[in-house]
C-alpha cells in the first residue's frame, strides 16, 4: 500500500486541527471545511476565511499527472532547481494511446510512436522521485482511486477530472502544471477559499437509474458554470446507498459544472472499496477517524444555514438521462428524448455506442452493462450501432476478463480498446470522421463538445450511463427507452430488456498480474534527462521575460472569440497531444477552434499589420516577429473544460499579453496568472460589444497594478475615436508578483538563488 505512514501522520493531527478550526469559526463544520482547514499551510487555523473571497495557502498530500500534461509540468519542474519532489507524486501514461484497432495492437503502436515521450517521462520521473505508471496501466483517475485516494486527503492533479477522487472522500482538485510545480517544489499551493454547494440526496436509485444520472441531472440544474468557485458536498440518506465508484462518477463530472471539486463523506461503501482494493489497514484507520471524515450532524440537519446553496435530488424518482449534444449540461430524461430530438431535428440513428472512460469504467459499470449485453445475446439481438469498451485500469480489465464480461462483449460484437483515455479525449481514429457527416453517437464519457471525440464538428454526442449506452447501441436509436420500449430480434420476436443488474465489487476480489507501476530511484541525482535538440515533440523551456514595469501600449486585437470557447477551442487535443512537450510546435494550434466574432469563422482573423486574413497562430507569430503584443477578447466562462495549461502557455509564448473576457472558468484563469499574463474581466459586460476588429489597446494605469483595484484600458478605434473600459481582476499581491516576474516559475527560481 502506498503512503501509509503519511496517511497515519495526517489522521493523527486532523482531529486537533478540526477542533481548533471549530473554535475559530464558532460553529459546526462541513466535511469540506474539515479537510481544507486540516491542510492549511500555516498549520492550525487562526482566522475564519471568507468563502469566495479569501486566498488561502494549503499543503496538499500528493500530486498526480497524466502524460499529456506531465510533459510540460515536469519540464517546468526541471527549471525549479530542486533535486526531488517534496510530496508523493505520480505520472500516468494514459492520454497518448490512440483507439483504432483494439487493445493489444493500439498499445503496441502507441509504445512505438511515443517512445521518445515515454522515455523522457520515465527518466525524468526516475530522477526526481516520481512514481511512473506505464502505458496500459490505466486511466489516471481510476488508478488513483484504486491506489492513492484516501478519505480526508487533499490532492492536486494536472487534469480537470482529478476530482474523481472525491468518491473516496478526498478533496482532489484539477490544476495546471505550474500549480503542480509549486507543490512538487515544497511550496504552499494557493486557492481562493471555495463557496459550498450542498446536494442532498434522498430516496434510493432503482431500475435503469444510475449514479451517472445524478450528475447529469445536476448539470442540467447548475449549467456548465454553476459550480465555478465552489465545492459540491453530497449528503443525505441517498448518498450512503451509492457505491464508492458511483460516487467517483458523480464527482468526476463535477468538472462539467465548473466545480472546484466534489466530495462525499466517508461511509461503509468506501470502506468496502478500500478493502476490495487491498487497503484493509487504511479502511480501519478511516473507520477509527470517521467523525473527522464527515460533516458535523448540525450541518445536515439545517443545511441552508451552512451551505451557500442547497439542491435536493430524489433518487427514487430520478430518471435516466442523456445530456447533449455539444454541451454536457443540456439534460434530457430518456422518456422525453423522442420529443426533444424531433423538436431540434437531431439525427436519431446512433452510429456508435462507447462505454468506459475515467468516468464510468468501474467493475460495477462494466457488470451492469454486461448484464444488458448478455440479455441481447440470449434473446437473439445484435447491436445496430458499433460498440466499444474502454476499461479504466489493468486491474479492472484483468478482473472483468476473468469474470467473463469481455467474452460477453465480444460475443455481442463489441471492440475492447486499451486501458487509456482514447475516444473520450479525441484519441479515436474513427473511420470516416474526416467526411464531417452529420451523425449521432452515445457514450458514458464526461464531455461532448463539438469535435471532442472524433474531430467531426457534426457528430452529435450524448452522455449517459454505461448500461443505457449499451441498450441504445443495441437499439441503434437515440429515442429508445429501455424501461418501456421493445426491440425486434432475429426471429421476429419482440424483446424487452430487464433492468440491469451488477455487482459493486467482484465476489472473488480484484485480480491483476502486473499493475504497470515502476517505483523511482531512491537517489536520482546521477540520472540524466536527455532531450534531442532536433525533436519535434520535446523541447527544453526558456523563462518568459519579466514585465518592464511600464504601462503596456499599442496592443493588437488577435481575436474576439464568440460564444463558447473551451480549452479544446484554445488548444485542441486529439492529434495535437503528441506535441504537448514542445511549446513552439504545439503553439501552432493556438485558438484555431475559436469562432471569430467578426466573420463567424474559425482560425481566420485579420492581421492588422497586413490587412489580410490568416490562421490565428500565423497572425500572432507575425505580431511577435514585429514585436507587437496582443490582446484576446472572450465571452462567458472562457477556458471551460480541461485543465490543460497549454491553453495559457501558447498565447504567452507567442506574445499575447492579456485576455479580457466576460467571465473565466477557474482553472484557466489561474493558469493565465501563473504564466505571467493579465487575466481580466469586463466590469460592464456590455463593453464586449464595443470591441471592434481594427481596435488597438493601451493599459494606462498598469504601473499601479494592485489588488482590488481595477485596471483601465483605452480602446483606440480606427476612426481616431477612443473610450475607456474598466477591467476587473482577482489578483492578490502574490499573483501580481508572478506577473511582475514574468511567471510564477520565474519567481520560484528567483527564490532558489
Amino acid at each position: 500500500m502506498f503512503d501509509l505512514d503519511m496517511i497515519k501522520a495526517f489522521y493523527e493531527r486532523m482531529p486537533n486541527r478540526i477542533s481548533v478550526a471549530k473554535k475559530i469559526l464558532q460553529r459546526p463544520l462541513t466535511l469540506t471545511e474539515k479537510i481544507l482547514y486540516s491542510h492549511l499551510s500555516e498549520g492550525d487555523a487562526t482566522i475564519d476565511y471568507n468563502r469566495g473571497e479569501s486566498y488561502v495557502s494549503f499543503y496538499p498530500d500528493r500530486v498526480a499527472m497524466q502524460d499529456a500534461t506531465a510533459q510540460m509540468a515536469l519540464l517546468q519542474f526541471m527549471m525549479a532547481g530542486k533535486d526531488k519532489v517534496a510530496v508523493p507524486t505520480t505520472t500516468h501514461c494514459d492520454h497518448l494511446i490512440q483507439a483504432k484497432l483494439g487493445a493489444k495492437t493500439d498499445l503496441e503502436i502507441a509504445k512505438d510512436v511515443n517512445t521518445e515521450v515515454y522515455d523522457f517521462l520515465e527518466s525524468v520521473s526516475n530522477k526526481y522521485g516520481v512514481g511512473f505508471w506505464k502505458p496500459g496501466a490505466g486511466i489516471i483517475h481510476q488508478v488513483v482511486l484504486e491506489n492513492y485516494a484516501f478519505p480526508g486527503g487533499m490532492m492536486i492533479g494536472t487534469d480537470s477530472h482529478t476530482v474523481n477522487a472525491g468518491g473516496l472522500g478526498m478533496v482532489a482538485i484539477g490544476v495546471g502544471g505550474a500549480d503542480a510545480v509549486d507543490v512538487m517544489a515544497g511550496m504552499p499551493w494557493e486557492l481562493r477559499f471555495p463557496k459550498l454547494i450542498g446536494v442532498k440526496l434522498t430516496g434510493e436509485m432503482n431500475g435503469w437509474t444510475s449514479a451517472k444520472d445524478v450528475i447529469l441531472k445536476l448539470a442540467g440544474i447548475l449549467t456548465v458554470k454553476g459550480g465555478t468557485g465552489a465545492i459540491v458536498e453530497y449528503f443525505g440518506e441517498g448518498a450512503g446507498k451509492i457505491s464508492c465508484t458511483g460516487k467517483g462518477t458523480i464527482c468526476n463530472m463535477g468538472a462539467e459544472i465548473g466545480a472546484t471539486t466534489s466530495i462525499f463523506s466517508f461511509d461503509t461503501k468506501m470502506g468496502d472499496y478500500l478493502r476490495s482494493t487491498g487497503r484493509e489497514e487504511l479502511a480501519l484507520l478511516a473507520e477509527n477517524h470517521k467523525e473527522s471524515l464527515k460533516g458535523d450532524s448540525e450541518i445536515y440537519i439545517n443545511p441552508d444555514k451552512y451551505f451557500d446553496q442547497v439542491i435536493e435530488i430524489n433518487l427514487s424518482t430520478l430518471e435516466p438521462h442523456l445530456n447533449g449534444p455539444f454541451t454536457p449540461d443540456r439534460a434530457t430524461p430518456i422518456s422525453q428524448m423522442a420529443k426533444i430530438a424531433e423538436e431540434n431535428n437531431w439525427p436519431t440513428e446512433v452510429k456508435v455506442g462507447l462505454i468506459g472512460s475515467c468516468t464510468n469504467s468501474s467493475y460495477e459499470d462494466i457488470s451492469r452493462s454486461a448484464s444488458i449485453a448478455q440479455q441481447a445475446i440470449d434473446n437473439g439481438l445484435t447491436t445496430k450501432a458499433k460498440f466499444t469498451i474502454t476499461p479504466g485500469s489493468e486491474q479492472v480489465r484483468y478482473t472483468i476478463k476473468r469474470d467473463g464480461f469481455i467474452d460477453t462483449f465480444n460475443k455481442l460484437g463489441g471492440s475492447v480498446f486499451a486501458n487509456a483515455c482514447g475516444p473520450c479525449i479525441g484519441q479515436w481514429s474513427r473511420e470516416g470522421a474526416e467526411k464531417e457527416e452529420e451523425n449521432t453517437i452515445v457514450h458514458s464519457f464526461n464531455r461532448n463538445f463539438a469535435k471532442r471525440a472524433d474531430g467531426n464538428p457534426n457528430t452529435h454526442a450524448f452522455v449517459g450511463s454505461p448500461e443505457l449506452v449499451t441498450a441504445i447501441a443495441i437499439a441503434g436509436d437515440l429515442t429508445f427507452n429501455p424501461a418501456k420500449d421493445t426491440l425486434l430480434n432475429n426471429n421476429g420476436e419482440l424483446v424487452k430488456f430487464q433492468e440491469p443488474i451488477g455487482l459493486e465489487l467482484p465476489d472473488k476480489g480484484f485480480d491483476v498480474k502486473d499493475k504497470g507501476y515502476q517505483a523511482p530511484a531512491i537517489n536520482g541525482k546521477s540520472i540524466e534527462v536527455v532531450i534531442n535538440p532536433n525533436s519535434e515533440r520535446l523541447q527544453f523551456l526558456k523563462p518568459f521575460k519579466k514585465w518592464n514595469g511600464r504601462n503596456i501600449l499599442g496592443l493588437q486585437l488577435l481575436i474576439k472569440a464568440k460564444g463558447k470557447c473551451t480549452t479544446d477551442h484554445i488548444s485542441m487535443a486529439g492529434p495535437w497531444l503528441r506535441l504537448r512537450g514542445h511549446l513552439d510546435n504545439i503553439s501552432n494550434n493556438m485558438l484555431t477552434g475559436a469562432v471569430n466574432y467578426f466573420n463567424d469563422e474559425t482560425n481566420s482573423v485579420k492581421n492588422q499589420l497586413s490587412g489580410n486574413y490568416g490562421p490565428v497562430p500565423e497572425v500572432q507569430r507575425d505580431y511577435k516577429f514585429n514585436q507587437f503584443l496582443s490582446l484576446v477578447v472572450g465571452d462567458e466562462n472562457y477556458g471551460e473544460g480541461s485543465s490543460r495549461e497549454h491553453a495559457a502557455m501558447e498565447p504567452r509564448f507567442l506574445g499575447v499579453c492579456a485576455v479580457l473576457v466576460k467571465s473565466f472558468a477557474r482553472i484557466h484563469e489561474t493558469n493565465l496568472k501563473k504564466q505571467g499574463m493579465l487575466a481580466l474581466t469586463f466590469k460592464e459586460k456590455e463593453d464586449y460589444d464595443l470591441i471592434l476588429e481594427d481596435d488597438t489597446f493601451d493599459f494606462i494605469d498598469l504601473e499601479n497594478f494592485s489588488p482590488s483595484k481595477p485596471l483601465t484600458m483605452l480602446v483606440n478605434h480606427k476612426d481616431g475615436s477612443s473610450h475607456q473600459i474598466i477591467c476587473n481582476h482577482t489578483y492578490n499581491k502574490t499573483q501580481i508578483d508572478w506577473f511582475r516576474a514574468g511567471s510564477a516559475l520565474n519567481l520560484i527560481r528567483l527564490q532558489q538563488t
